[in-house]
């Protein structure tokens, strides 16, 4: 199946440079692109990607707005993308911001061309593109300095059984399904089912909103290894 992208860049170049390299791969085609979030929401209406490329930093509309409005449409509006946000600094505020409102996670623009198609193919798959450990010391880092939302994330993880919290631990700690299955001693596959069931309890979108969500909670603490 080819993996429909919009990318989303104020600058033209930039966007025309990614267009070009991703329009390349036999699974991929670029059905648009955009200046700013604004643009980003209304092309995106009309082309249905299944990826949108989201700078952090636009005029008009930021991306994290732009973000937000993408993966909680109003209703009526079914199509739901994966957003992956694209981003020149290491850390960003925007970029906590926009993984707690669902973004599958984040790239820096100066990444080899290899990495942005398989952040696109990782990401379209339905899973978070949270391997960088810069992206762990980022949530870490926000995790530790912001104040707890109103709500006691801790109850949330309520409902998790003691494997079911394991597991959610060591995603929030980096490991891939891979390194969990070898540090638990589990078939990989049941890690999988081990994770379905983490987000479906908690009502999360992916891999991403739980690693956030295990740092809010205290599950896990910045630092900490």
């Amino acid at each position: 199946m080819t993996i429909r992208v919009l990318i989303v860049d104020d600058q033209a170049m930039v966007r025309a440079g990614f267009a070009a390299l991703l329009n390349a791969q036999s699974d991929i085609d670029v059905v648009g692109d955009a200046p700013d979030g604004r643009q980003a929401i209304e092309v995106s209406g009309r082309t249905h990607p299944d990826v949108v490329l989201m700078d952090v930093r636009m005029p008009e509309m930021d991306g994290l707005e732009a973000a937000r409005r993408l993966l909680d449409p109003p209703p009526g509006v079914a199509h739901r993308p994966r957003v992956l946000m694209l981003t020149t600094f290491d850390v960003d505020d925007y970029v906590y911001e926009a993984l707690r409102a669902g973004a599958s996670g984040f790239l820096l623009k100066d990444a080899p061309p290899a990495d942005l198609i398989a952040a696109v193919r990782v990401v379209a798959a339905g899973d978070a593109l949270l391997a960088p450990s810069v992206t762990r010391r980022l949530i870490a880092d926000f995790a530790r300095n912001r104040p707890a939302p109103r709500r006691d994330p801790r109850l949330r993880l309520n409902g998790l059984t003691p494997r079911e919290t394991e597991v959610l631990e060591l995603i929030a700690r980096g490991l891939s399904n891979q390194e969990i299955a070898a540090h638990l001693v589990l078939a990989e596959q049941t890690v999988k089912t081990h994770i379905g069931r983490i987000l479906s309890k908690l009502d999360l979108r992916d891999r991403a909103q739980a690693v956030v969500l295990a740092y809010e909670s205290g599950l896990v603490q910045p630092g900490a290894q």
